[in-house]
């Protein structure tokens, strides 16, 4: 079998609807500051492109979560594996993901984070698939609602490739 990648997203619409929620985020923090909690790898590059269009101070950390093997679909089971490097506590959190499918990771960590006692936690994602939730979980930043795809490009991997696409694509399997 053998992968082929089809756009679903452009370059030029991920990058302006970052645009925007470097805006709002930057909107509903002023007069504040926010500290951007990145989950590796497959969030890098986002929030990386995010953090340049928010205009309120910021700081930043990064944590690597894990409910997927090589495969495409969530094992159900949130593994924290590498936590943060600094204390959280009395700082407004937003964790930065790539992708919102399931909602154990966000909900977990969002729960995580405040038994640590940050002052207020709040979510991003660049990509949701809100028919794939098994937990309750709203979303505060949402960057495009997709469908129940398994999509790559801009961070997001099929067992470690095509991180490197500037785009959103979908994995489609082919016969060879």
């Amino acid at each position: 079998m053998a992968e082929v990648i089809r756009e679903l997203i452009s370059e030029e619409k991920v990058d302006a609807r970052i645009r925007e929620l470097g805006e709002q985020i930057s909107k509903d923090y002023a007069g504040e500051s926010v500290h951007l909690v990145c989950i590796l790898k497959g969030a890098c590059i986002f929030m990386c492109d995010l953090a340049k269009r928010i205009r309120v101070p910021l700081s930043m950390d990064f944590m690597t979560v894990s409910s997927y093997g090589s495969g495409t679909q969530s094992s159900g089971i949130v593994r924290i594996k590498k936590d943060l490097d600094d204390p959280i506590k009395g700082l407004n959190v937003l964790i930065v993901e790539d992708i919102v499918d399931s909602g154990r990771t966000l909900h977990y960590l969002t729960e995580v984070f405040k038994e640590r006692g940050c002052k207020s936690v709040r979510t991003c994602t660049l990509l949701d698939k809100p028919e794939r939730r098994v937990v309750d979980l709203d979303v505060d930043y949402v960057g495009f609602m997709i469908p129940n795809q398994f999509v790559v490009g801009y961070g997001m991997d099929y067992d470690q490739r095509y991180r490197d696409l500037p785009f959103i694509g979908v994995v489609e399997f082919t016969e060879e």
